[in-house]
């Protein structure tokens, strides 16, 4: 029978504006929560039923929140810097544990949010139980960029905004603009993980799609080269960008086994 979940929402405030945030808590939850960080382009209402069905997988609350600008939380105050990434963890990573009140917790991104996840487990060491990144890139590469100029060029389209819209409201062209102006620009093409994958104490899983439109394998072989910590690579055959959605299924056993078997577990 499946696990009950009880759902609330959030607001949490912070310097620059409100955030939204909504949980996932399991009856008799006891472990550490999951706190899932989004993509370019996404918020809480695009991971879908995902959070949900991962909760009930694992028996742990499961937290999702909208980065300043995007979904339901308030209007970024200006352009998107370019140390965006690691702004995401060293102001809002804190404002989410603070709110919530977990010491540890598993930090779990998709996509640029896998790249948040990191800067996380590496800024806030003691807080991280586990470090899991689906589709993340760990550097700027030729396919990333490939990738974004063809989905600019469909956003183009008459009616295509109406896409973002209808999740990001009057915010959806600068949620649009944030994503491609930052990883099409110069000034971001020498952009990559090392440093913060030096600093990461946790076990890590890095899931990805062998036909991943923004990505090649390459960056999961970055992202679990880490020495000193456990880690899992999965490559999903058949698969694109999106493996929680496109292979839900696959992405719960493999997250399942990975917490079960290092979900605790710290680097000394």
């Amino acid at each position: 029978m499946p696990l009950p979940v009880s759902t609330r929402e959030h607001w949490i405030g912070t310097e620059k504006g409100q955030l939204f945030a909504q949980d996932w808590t399991p009856a008799d939850a006891r472990d550490e929560p999951i706190l899932l960080l989004h993509d370019s382009l996404g918020c809480v209402a695009l991971w879908r039923d995902f959070p949900e069905h991962l909760a009930r997988a694992t028996g742990r609350p499961v937290i999702a929140y909208d980065r300043l600008g995007f979904g339901r939380s308030e209007r970024y105050p200006g352009a998107l810097p370019l140390g965006f990434i690691d702004d995401e963890a060293r102001e809002h990573f804190p404002a989410l544990q603070r709110h919530f009140g977990f010491e540890r917790c598993v930090v779990f991104g998709h996509s640029v949010g896998g790249a948040m996840a990191v800067a996380c487990a590496a800024q806030h060491p003691q807080a991280c139980a586990a470090l899991i990144t689906e589709s993340a890139q760990a550097f700027v590469e030729h396919q990333t960029r490939d990738g974004i100029r063809a989905a600019e060029q469909e956003f183009a389209r008459e009616g295509q905004l109406e896409r973002l819209q209808k999740y990001h409201g009057d915010k959806a062209f600068w949620v649009l603009r944030a994503w491609v102006d930052t990883w099409l620009s110069n000034d971001f093409s020498d952009w990559n993980l090392d440093a913060e994958l030096a600093l990461v104490k946790c076990p890590i899983l890095s899931l990805h799609g062998e036909q991943d439109e923004y990505g090649s394998a390459a960056h999961p072989e970055r992202l679990t080269s880490v020495p000193g910590v456990p880690t899992v690579l999965t490559l999903l055959p058949d698969c694109g960008h999106v493996p929680h959605r496109q292979q839900q299924s696959a992405v719960l056993d493999a997250v399942g086994d990975f917490l079960r078997r290092f979900g605790g577990a710290t680097a000394g």
